[in-house]
């Protein structure tokens, strides 16, 4: 993670291409997350958003917080509509119809509809090389609906369809792990972030932007509606996050890791959970599991970021 010495506020763009005003709950993870994504972006961006939080809270007709040009899409299809427009865009440049100048486009989806509702159609979209990047704001269910348990919700957390009782215990899964996959399309860029680290998520949003071909960021929206946090914890359980290891921040260029911010000693798991009424229900013996499969998985992201740079060397 890169030092700054200077007053950092001065460092970003002024705009707000995200208004204020939306209708996102107090406390939004994702709210913040947007206004950070789209500090990376100028006018000639164009957003396809899935059905989901951002797409009610920011769209209510007639009102809306995009102040740049938007579609709504439906849950499974919105790499698809993406890839339509960048198609369709290289064709109005080719028949001089518009002006040939660098459009970006970005999709953007929860983790229902990325990880679940949306993946065939990304998976598609990556395969055939579309030039757009794909930021998933992952809350870890599905909250627009209700708080029902998504394949992105994390092992033993309490969803209204996951429910922890007599006989449940919560999520019955591991996280599926998106980016992995992302990467194992072979595209260009594939990153992790969290608005708790806004200059981290502004310089990987960039990077994405800037990528020749499909670019994928995965980024942890905490949501104090499902998470059953204080909402004046958002930027804490981010962060706590990613030092416990839960979440770590990571980018991969061209196939090879890096890590963004490296832990050595991760902090325990239960200052994370701790805060979370989500995960209220858990005995001692669940989270030893969840710690050991924290562990394991931070150290496989971790070898391989290792292993890149020793090939680097």
């Amino acid at each position: 993670m890169q030092n700054y010495s200077v007053f950092v506020p001065k460092l970003l763009p002024k705009r707000e291409l995200f208004a204020p005003g939306h209708r996102g709950c107090i406390g939004c993870g994702e709210a913040l997350a947007v206004r950070l994504a789209t500090k990376a972006m100028d006018e000639n961006t164009i957003i396809v958003n899935a059905t989901g939080c951002m797409e009610i809270i920011a769209s209510q007709y007639p009102y809306t917080s995009w102040r740049l040009p938007w579609i709504h899409t439906l849950f499974e299809n919105t790499a698809a509509v993406a890839s339509g427009v960048e198609s369709a865009l290289k064709v109005l440049k080719r028949k001089k119809r518009i002006e040939d100048k660098d459009i970006k486009i970005v999709a953007i989806g929860g983790d229902g509809a990325t990880v679940d509702i949306g993946l065939q159609a990304l998976s598609g979209a990556m395969e055939r090389g579309h030039n757009f990047t794909y930021i998933c704001f992952d809350n870890e269910a599905y909250m627009n609906t209700g708080i029902q348990r998504s394949s992105a919700t994390p092992f033993g957390a309490a969803t209204t369809t996951s429910p922890a009782g007599k006989v449940g215990k919560g999520q019955f899964s591991w996280k599926k792990d998106m980016p992995a996959i992302a990467v194992a399309h072979n595209i260009p860029y594939v990153a992790t972030c969290c608005p708790s680290y806004p200059f981290d998520m502004i310089e990987k949003v960039s990077k994405a932007l800037a990528a020749d071909g499909p670019a994928y960021i995965h980024c942890l929206s905490v949501c104090p509606t499902g998470w059953r946090c204080a909402t004046e914890d958002t930027i804490k359980i981010g962060r706590l996050a990613v030092e416990t290891g839960v979440f770590p921040l990571y980018e991969v260029v061209n196939g090879e890791y890096k890590m963004s911010m490296e832990t050595p000693v991760l902090k325990p798991l239960k200052e994370y959970t701790s805060l979370q009424r989500r995960f209220r229900h858990l005995t001692e013996e669940s989270l030893d599991l969840i710690q050991e499969r924290v562990q394991l998985e931070y150290n496989k992201i971790a070898e391989r970021a290792a292993c890149a740079l020793k090939l680097e060397k």
